[in-house]
């Protein structure tokens, strides 16, 4: 009897050594959750410190989440039972699941956290791990366990540890840099890989009161840039990150890297573009085309019109060779734009469409050159006026084409300080794009623009029908000159907001009488007297009202300075914004100034307590307002964007502004809580 209770009491034990022998909890299940298991395994091989590995199996379908599970869950936690040693937790590199707008980060199927314990090694190491795992709905589970740490170690479980850190991103080795900004309702990430990047992804910690969504990653040779949605969570205004500090990973060719970097101010890049190369042609084309109808080229139209009419030869072959002379001009001018545009960029300077209207000295040169052709439609520089009234727009002897090819090249320059539908698109990725591409889209924007004199050349029977030079041309010349004096004063106001409206006024008075005298003493008193004429109402027109442009008579908004903190407020305080950037060089902003943004119910609602008006000035640099132009893409003016609690990341409106777009945005940007 003595030896069945001793053999017994042997099977007992051996029943009970397995158990004891290893600090492994097998793998716990929970009548509340089916869908998930989990395993805790420990060793104490290592002396002062003992490693745990955490593994968690899921059905499939289901996930559970990340040290930062982003928009929503609940990251994996452990309760411990006693006074367990400081527990470092190692994650390796999760996924991203966008489901119904919200961005989580986590795991699915099969994951291994690695975990470490500093310390002295207890005897026993229990808690409680809870556990989140999500699908259709989402379950939080508890799972109680207890380890035995006096156990002998596995020696299978070295390889595991070494197995789950191997899925822990690196300290460094990935990145050769990064950089994190900041701009309302919006975070920016710059990296650098010397080895370049195949599909980049990054995952985020979170921060305090911030939601970060998914980010639109684009990236091109061994620059990555990566534009993150910030908001509160709740609906509200994005809180100002600048100053914060972000802990990030970035994976790609399966490497991962953790990096922490402070956010600073907006990095300035051109925002991902959904763009391709062909569709950007495209608008390049359209954008150059529709520059011919925009206000700021209507001072050319009247030389178009008048190459037109005023065709010395009128076999096809010339007029053919007349309007490829001035396409020629328009696309050369672009391609000088273009060489301005790269050498900016290589000396680090701001980039911009119609920038050099900044220069007092560019724009000097160009009211000396509206003179020059201001004078030329006056006949000054011809030496008599055949019986034939042969008269020439832009060349001063019989067949030369350049004087065509410079009228092309005016017409571009008179161009520059307008934007259209699709140029600023157009424009914009150019800026961004690698210097060969820019020059290729600049050129696409000189062959749209060119086109309607390229239709001309290829069918010079056009040209042919109008009426043949005779006495009415000589009308018709002292009005195109009178078009391009008044083109001419308007360029030289310009130079007000450099030298002021005194010496202004001084310089126009004194040009204004040579060129009357030089009429005078060639074409009569007559001639001279409708030059003064206009030229005296323009001088008045501009000394009366020289801050009409600046601050109109009956504007009843009350503009602020454009600033990005100015937006972050009002937008704190549950206000719309409207923006306006403008210029005084920028004839399109005057146009939507007095046929949109006068207007008596667009004034009214402008004017509402729940708007605020910000106006940046572009007349003369600014590296505020051009850096704010940048991070919105945007490479001219005009430049409109409506922020409010309905439009978070603020709706840009089109370069031409019609009274219902913008009430409708002001109405949309109001929001439902208003």
């Amino acid at each position: 009897m003595l030896n069945i209770i001793r053999l017994a009491f042997a099977c007992l034990l051996l029943l009970w050594l397995p158990a004891s022998q290893a600090a492994d909890s097998g793998w716990l299940q929970s009548a509340q959750n089916q869908h998930a298991k989990v395993r805790l395994r420990a060793d104490t091989s290592n002396g002062a410190e003992t490693r745990v590995l955490l593994s968690v199996e899921l059905e499939k379908g289901w996930k559970t989440y990340w040290r930062s599970p982003g928009e929503g869950g609940i990251a994996p936690a452990i309760v411990w039972q006693g006074n367990p040693p400081a527990v470092t937790w190692f994650w390796p590199l999760p996924q991203r699941f966008d489901v119904a707008g919200i961005s989580t980060q986590g795991y699915h199927d099969r994951v291994t956290l690695p975990l470490v314990l500093k310390g002295p090694i207890p005897r026993q190491l229990a808690g409680t791990l809870t556990l989140s795992t999500c699908n259709n709905v989402c379950i939080l589970t508890d799972y109680p366990f207890n380890l035995d740490l006096s156990a002998p170690n596995d020696a299978q479980f070295n390889h595991d540890f070494a197995q789950a850190m191997g899925q822990v991103p690196i300290a460094s080795g990935l990145l050769e840099s990064i950089r994190a900004g900041y701009q309302q309702g919006e975070l920016q990430i710059s990296a650098e890989r010397a080895a370049g990047w195949q599909q980049p992804e990054l995952f985020f910690d979170t921060l305090k009161d911030a939601s970060l969504g998914q980010p639109k990653v684009s990236h091109g040779g061994t620059q990555l840039q990566a534009r993150i949605p910030v908001s509160d969570g709740w609906g509200e205004a994005a809180p100002d990150l600048r100053g914060k500090t972000l802990r990030l990973v970035v994976s790609d060719g399966g490497m991962a890297q953790e990096a922490t970097v402070t956010i600073g101010e907006a990095l300035g890049f051109s925002p991902v573009s959904d763009v391709a190369l062909w569709q950007a042609v495209l608008m390049a084309l359209a954008g150059g085309f529709i520059l011919n109808l925009m206000p700021c080229v209507l001072p050319v139209l009247g030389m178009k019109l008048g190459s037109i009419l005023q065709v010395e030869r009128r076999d096809r072959r010339s007029v053919r060779l007349q309007f490829l002379a001035s396409s020629g001009g328009i696309v050369a001018s672009f391609m000088a734009l273009a060489l301005l545009m790269t050498l900016l960029r290589l000396s680090n300077h701001v980039l911009g469409w119609g920038i050099q209207f900044q220069n007092p000295w560019f724009i000097g040169f160009i009211v000396l050159v509206t003179l020059l052709f201001s004078a030329n439609l006056f006949g000054l520089f011809h030496l008599q006026l055949s019986s034939a009234l042969n008269t020439r727009l832009a060349t001063h002897n019989g067949d030369g084409l350049s004087g065509h090819f410079w009228q092309g090249a005016f017409a571009t320059l008179l161009a520059t300080p307008c934007s259209a539908p699709f140029l600023g698109t157009a424009v914009a990725f150019a800026l961004a794009a690698p210097l060969p591409v820019l020059w290729g889209m600049f050129i696409a924007l000189g062959i749209g623009m060119s086109l309607p004199w390229l239709f001309i050349a290829a069918w010079p029977a056009l040209a042919l029908r109008l009426p043949r030079p005779g006495r009415w041309m000589n009308g018709m010349r002292l009005v195109l000159g009178l078009l391009m004096l008044l083109s001419s004063l308007w360029l030289l106001s310009l130079l007000s907001n450099h030298i002021g409206w005194q010496p202004t006024l001084i310089t126009g008075a004194v040009l204004m009488l040579g060129l009357l005298l030089a009429v005078w003493q060639r074409l009569g008193w007559r001639s001279a007297a409708s030059v003064a004429a206009v030229g005296g109402v323009a001088l008045l027109s501009a000394a009366f009202s020289a801050g009409l442009w600046r601050q109109p008579l009956h504007d009843n908004i009350a503009w602020q300075p454009l600033s990005e903190q100015a937006i972050t407020q009002a937008l704190a305080q549950h206000k719309r914004v409207f923006v306006d950037v403008t210029a005084d060089w920028c004839v399109t902003c005057k146009v939507n100034k007095l046929n949109v943004l006068m207007r008596d119910d667009v004034q009214k609602a402008l004017s509402a307590e729940d708007v605020v008006a910000l106006r940046g000035d572009w007349s003369r640099p600014s590296a505020a307002i051009s850096a704010f132009l940048q991070q919105r893409g945007s490479a001219g003016i005009p430049f409109n964007q409506i922020y409010g609690p309905g439009s978070q990341h603020g709706e840009v409106l089109s370069p031409l502004l019609s009274r219902d777009a913008v009430l409708q945005a002001l109405a949309t940007a109001k929001g439902s809580a208003q």
